[in-house]
């Protein structure tokens, strides 16, 4: 007999910026959400002209064309999470805070705010704007310690320190933050889990000696949305999206991708699409 069941998938959005070299933002996030087994829609925020080595220039997207993006994927296919990525304006902000107001799902923010050279990619007042009308949205924030000491005002780099900034985040209205450590100068790397109402959660992993961890931070957010697009619970998602981007590094280590940071290896254990089966 015919099978004539139908199925749904897990759905995951990524607001984000392009990378050319396929590494970071929406390339990166299409292919981890891919890989872990759910479809990925884009909406794209920013035209970064990049490669491995850095960021030549950043054209921008006119804000209807993001409002005119968020309105047809919404018509049609309701995303279970989203991923925010790169939100480079107040108008930006705007728009997309605007528009999700009302959103049904969770919300994941990698407040991309810092280059890997240590240069700030947004202005302040839309810093700010991130803070007052995307933070309260977010169900997660993910900055690494470059944009975590950006968002508090102070130099962040020992465990100590995460602790009390994500502590100062919450204060700013975030439900949780997820303040990775990175950026640590040593070999044991510390993330922190913070929410409010809730003890603080630890998660440790060895450093990899690679360059190849261009695109890491919009791999963990789009792994972070992708599981939790699943069903899977903030507690539960954060460690499987972790130990997610340390295998993808450990698989890239002898990758020679570009001359400058290689991307990550998104598909070092794809899964098949997700499928459930529904009634007609």
């Amino acid at each position: 007999m015919k099978d004539s069941r139908i199925y749904k998938v897990p759905t995951v959005l990524s607001i984000a910026g392009f990378d050319g070299s396929g590494g970071a933002g929406i390339q990166a996030d299409t292919k981890t959400i891919s890989a872990l087994g759910c479809y990925a829609m884009n909406v794209l925020t920013a035209l970064p002209v990049q490669n491995t080595q850095g960021v030549r220039q950043i054209y921008d997207i006119p804000t209807a064309a993001v409002r005119d993006q968020l309105a047809a994927i919404f018509d049609d296919i309701y995303p279970d999470s989203i991923k925010i990525g790169m939100v480079h304006s107040v108008a930006l902000v705007r728009v997309i805070s605007d528009f999700l107001r009302d959103y049904r799902g969770s919300i994941i923010f990698d407040p991309v705010m810092v280059s890997t050279s240590g240069h700030q990619l947004i202005q302040q007042d839309t810093i700010q704007a991130c803070i007052t009308e995307l933070f309260p949205l977010a169900n997660l924030i993910t900055p690494n310690l470059d944009e975590v000491s950006v968002l508090v005002d102070e130099k962040v780099d020992t465990p100590a320190a995460m602790e009390e900034a994500g502590k100062k985040l919450l204060a700013m209205g975030c439900k949780a933050v997820l303040v990775k450590g990175g950026h640590l100068d040593r070999d044991v790397l510390t993330t922190l889990l913070l929410q409010k109402e809730a003890d603080v959660r630890s998660y440790q992993s060895a450093r990899i000696a690679s360059k190849n961890t261009h695109g890491s931070g919009c791999t963990l957010s789009s792994a972070l949305a992708s599981f939790r697009a699943q069903g899977k619970s903030l507690e539960e998602a954060v460690p499987l999206s972790l130990d997610y981007v340390h295998a993808a590094i450990l698989a890239s280590k002898d990758l020679q991708i570009g001359q400058g940071n290689g991307p990550l290896n998104h598909f070092h254990n794809p899964q098949k699409l997700i499928c459930h089966a529904m009634d007609r």
